[in-house]
């Protein structure tokens, strides 16, 4: 009888010393890959920096029968588009600043030059763009970072500056005395990746 009373106190202190064990909390990923649970690095997620690219954008493809290299080429263009779309905001949100500060102009005016030369950017005119990382979903969907370093996106910015300038000529006179065409596309780069961290 005694022993029953041993045991039946053993199991009753291991069943509230199991209790007293804190669970064990799952470890939630910052990134996952989409409709997954598996851990993506981060710049799939269109978060962080990448070391050594200035602006980038993610592109996907899903997995296909045509092969890897065209899966590549499609998520690459993908990418690319995303890449003049960031490429547009830093011009645009850059040339509002830079142009603010010098207080020439009405708001109209602003909006239409940042607007001019915003559309000068494309996918096509991303020269020296290029794929920087590659991963690959568990379903086979491939995701690129496509970007640009700073050297290169500082010239995208200088020649989308020139374009508006060079199409736009009336609009951009009243801007020219303020500042020097090379000074506002550094300007213009400085302000507008400022406000895309």
């Amino acid at each position: 009888m005694k022993s029953i009373y041993t045991l039946t106190a053993v199991a009753v202190a291991l069943a509230l010393a199991g209790c007293a064990k804190q669970k064990k909390t799952e470890e939630v990923a910052e990134c996952v890959f989409p409709q997954t649970t598996n851990k993506a690095p981060m710049w799939v997620c269109s978060q962080g920096t990448v070391e050594g690219v200035a602006v980038w954008a993610t592109g996907s493809f899903q997995k296909t029968a045509a092969g890897a290299a065209f899966q590549q080429d499609q998520a690459t263009l993908n990418g690319r588009t995303r890449l003049a779309q960031q490429m547009r905001t830093v011009v645009t949100s850059g040339l509002k600043a830079a142009i603010q500060t010098t207080g020439a102009g009405s708001s109209e005016t602003v909006d239409q030059v940042a607007s001019s030369a915003s559309k000068s950017i494309s996918a096509e005119t991303l020269v020296g763009s290029r794929v920087f990382r590659t991963a690959y979903a568990p379903d086979g969907t491939m995701f690129v970072l496509v970007g640009v370093d700073e050297s290169t996106a500082k010239r995208v910015v200088q020649q989308a500056v020139q374009t508006s300038m060079n199409n736009d000529r009336a609009q951009w006179q009243q801007f020219q005395g303020a500042k020097l065409q090379a000074d506002l596309a550094a300007e213009v780069y400085k302000l507008g990746t400022q406000t895309m961290r």
